[in-house]
């Protein structure tokens, strides 16, 4: 993203949320993404952090689960109610599979677990970060017609099925982009893993189950099916 000043290109640093209550560690990581040059609004409880959300526009959240007055599942619920897109990363002590997937489920994009090191938040921030930069303002008004009940517009993550607008979230949004790209075709779960997240950890394939779920939902039964093939992959098609 670049603002523009007397014709000369100025870089504009990336605003992140960051929402963390122990004070120690919210001092290291935010020290640390300001040297890389994010700009970091650093708040120590949920209720404070919700606040920040409807007064200042951000380019990501980072959440942890554990906080004081709200927690962090709460806090994305109640984001996700005004804002589709800004991507949410969860920051937990939890390493149990069902709060990762929950979390998953409410509207987050990826998690981090504790102790984590700032090489790999960084690493998860520069990729959503990077999709939102890419996005072309040529294509803004671009609305691909799939079938007669379904319609896609990629640069604003809304996926109109049956008549019912379904904002997408960075996550869903880019798998979703990726199925549909290779239409008719078998994409192996690999394929989308390493696509998508990078890497085919156990973890993310996980997420890709939630996410695929997630997108049938959505499309429901008007003519688009993400079609399950057994121990291989996904198809996307349309009848």
């Amino acid at each position: 993203m670049y603002l523009y000043d007397n014709n000369e290109c100025m870089k504009k640093k990336p605003r992140i949320l960051y929402v963390e209550d122990d004070l120690t560690l919210s001092f290291v990581t935010r020290d640390n993404l300001t040297i890389q040059g994010y700009e970091i609004e650093a708040v120590d409880n949920g209720q404070d952090a919700l606040e920040k959300t409807g007064n200042s526009s951000f380019d990501l959240c980072i959440l942890d689960v554990m906080l004081p007055k709200m927690d962090g599942f709460t806090l994305a619920e109640k984001i996700r109610e005004h804002d589709q897109q800004i991507p949410i990363i969860f920051v937990t002590a939890r390493s149990t599979k069902d709060d990762k997937i929950h979390g998953l489920k409410i509207g987050g994009d990826d998690y981090i677990t504790k102790p984590f090191s700032i090489e790999e938040l960084i690493l998860k921030i520069e990729v959503f970060l990077k999709r939102s930069a890419v996005q072309d303002p040529k294509e803004t008004n671009e609305i691909l017609t799939i079938n007669d009940e379904v319609s896609w517009d990629s640069s604003n993550f809304l996926l109109v099925a049956g008549g019912r607008p379904n904002k997408l979230t960075h996550r869903e949004a880019d798998l979703f982009s990726f199925l549909l790209k290779h239409q008719g075709k078998i994409v192996k779960r690999e394929e989308l893993l390493i696509g998508i997240w990078g890497h085919d950890h156990f973890f993310s394939s996980r997420s890709l189950d939630v996410f695929i779920s997630r997108l049938r939902k959505y499309l429901g039964s008007h003519g688009v099916e993400i079609e399950n093939i057994y121990n291989v992959g996904y198809r996307f098609k349309t009848s």
